[in-house]
Parts: structure tokens; C-alpha cells; sequence
């Protein structure tokens, strides 16, 4: 079955620390998207986002600049596999540049994940960086 793959990146202002840091962190997770999160900080460790609708295990960690985790969402079938999440982190104007690969997703979903990063990570951790949550 054909996969799918997207990237996408914004500015966050904060140090890749700040956010590595709230990333990997049950209580940081759930502050900075404004939605419950569950996260066990190392590798093997699982985590779930949104209420539970996101959900996977922390497959590698290189403080404070990469993440990778598996990912999948309840919008999954049981015969899907997981998908595979790069988030790396790097020093920009502005704070950090927070890109998202995110591969091996169902065929046909990647434009939603996509906008979702947007609207459900960037815009509400642009929010909560900018001591404005």
C-alpha cells in the first residue's frame, strides 16, 4: 500500500531546550497544545496526545535538538502501520525552527496531518511560548 509523507516547519519563539523540554513532558505536552497529553520521556517510552487520539513510542531522543517517535492517530485502520515522526529542533531568528517530517502515513491523510500540525502544534505553541496562553 502506497504511503504518504509531509513536512512543515514554523518558528517558535522559545530555546529548542524550552521545547524539547515541554515536548517530552506530560504537563509541557498538555500546556503548550491545550489538550491532554501523556508522555513517558525516554526512548521505548510511550506517550498520547489530544485526548488520546494521537498516540505512539518515543523511538530516539538526541537532547535538546531531534525527536523521533512512532505516530498514529485514531483515524488509523488496525491494519495500518505507524507512521514515523521526525521533529528536529534548531536555533533561528526568533527562537527555534521547529520542523516536523512526518512519514509513512496512510495514503491519502498526509494533507490533513499536515494542516493539523498547523492548527494543533504551531498556532497554539506560538500561543504558549509567547507567554500568551
Amino acid at each position: 500500500m502506497k504511503k504518504d509523507s509531509t513536512t512543515t516547519s514554523a518558528v517558535i519563539p522559545a530555546s529548542a531546550e524550552e521545547i524539547y523540554k515541554a515536548w517530552m513532558s506530560t504537563s509541557g505536552h498538555s500546556a503548550m497544545t491545550g489538550s491532554k497529553a501523556q508522555v513517558t520521556a525516554r526512548v521505548g517510552g510511550k506517550y498520547s496526545a489530544w485526548d488520546g487520539y494521537i498516540e505512539g513510542k518515543t523511538l530516539e531522543l538526541e537532547p535538546p535538538s531531534r525527536i523521533v517517535q512512532s505516530w498514529r492517530s485514531s483515524d488509523f485502520s488496525a491494519k495500518d502501520e505507524d507512521s514515523r515522526l521526525e521533529i528536529v529542533l534548531a536555533k533561528a531568528r526568533g527562537g527555534t525552527k521547529v520542523t516536523l517530517k512526518h512519514t509513512n502515513i496512510p495514503s491519502g491523510q498526509a494533507a490533513e496531518y499536515k494542516k493539523g500540525w498547523v492548527d494543533f502544534y504551531f498556532k497554539p505553541m506560538k500561543k504558549y511560548f509567547s507567554g500568551k496562553a
